[in-house]
């Protein structure tokens, strides 16, 4: 029997999470880049809101965050369209970078403790009341963001992100600047993977060096399971199903969990997961009855 407790902390992280799944929608489904800057954004983002946490700021830490997992996204942009370097291995460059930048914002520890410091959360108890101080601030900016993200994509600047990820030398012939709608793409991107980690390290009270490890393949996740949910139609659909996606995974994750399967096999659950997602369609292929050329 699944409590109160796991439901409204499966829904809470799960709105936490859905933030990963946008970025990555922006990234992977809209430009049609594989950012594996992921990782080291998200822990930048906790790394950055637990440290203006600490000082006293958590409110200011939440656009810092996202102006530092900009920067990330911004440093990935311009190995790629400046230097040439090939869009995943320019993530993987900018990622292993991350790692000693989000010790050095931690104070080269490899965790901050935030459990004698006000957090948003802590901030809006009082006025929401510990049942719902939590899940309501996140569902919030979970919606917020996405709504957000939908009104972006239709602007001038977004219909060129959109385009770009679509036919890129058709973009250039219409002379407009490729690198240019990249860069902005995967600045939005990682400052939304970075305001994931922000808000997960002050719901928490915690920030860990290694908190963003494998968390491409939960956004991912996330992301694919909301499409296969949610029916194809327009953008806000793709939206809100990834938000969705994102829900749906963490209660998968929590009956994992109720069935005592070890915390260590998580990573391993997400992984078969993504899998049995993106091969869903090969095999309801490989399942449908093979009908004679003969036209029997």
């Amino acid at each position: 029997m699944i409590s109160s407790a796991i439901i409204f902390s499966a829904l809470e992280l799960g709105f936490i999470y859905a933030l990963v799944a946008l970025a990555l929608f922006l990234s992977f489904r809209v430009l049609n880049i594989a950012d594996m800057t992921t990782d080291g954004a998200f822990t930048l983002g906790c790394a950055v809101s637990a440290t203006f946490a600490v000082a006293g700021h958590p409110l200011l830490g939440i656009p810092a965050a996202m102006l530092a997992g900009a920067c990330a996204g911004g440093v990935t942009a311009f190995l790629q369209t400046k230097l040439n370097i090939p869009s995943i291995l320019a993530g993987i460059i900018t990622n292993t970078g991350l790692y000693t930048v989000n010790l050095a914002v931690m104070g080269f520890s490899s965790n901050v403790n935030m459990m004698r410091a006000d957090t948003l959360f802590s901030l809006l108890q009082p006025v929401l009341g510990k049942t719902f101080g939590k899940i309501i601030p996140v569902a919030l900016i979970a919606l917020l963001t996405g709504l957000l993200l939908a009104l972006f994509l239709k602007t001038r600047i977004g219909l060129s992100i959109r385009a770009t990820g679509d036919n890129p030398d058709m973009v250039r012939a219409s002379s407009i600047n490729t690198g240019f709608t990249i860069t902005v793409g995967l600045c939005i991107s990682n400052s939304l993977t970075a305001l994931s980690g922000a808000v997960l390290a002050q719901y928490q009270k915690t920030a860990d060096i290694n908190l963003g490890t494998g968390m491409v393949i939960i956004g991912l996740a996330s992301l694919i399971i909301g499409e296969t949910l949610m029916p194809k139609g327009k953008t806000w659909v793709k939206i809100l199903g990834a938000i969705a996606g994102s829900v749906v995974y963490r209660f998968i994750i929590a009956i994992a969990l109720r069935l005592d399967l070890p915390s260590e096999c998580l990573k391993l659950i997400s992984a078969v997961i993504v899998a049995l997602a993106i091969g869903l369609p090969a095999i309801q292929a490989g399942l449908k009855p093979k009908t004679s050329q003969g036209g029997k």
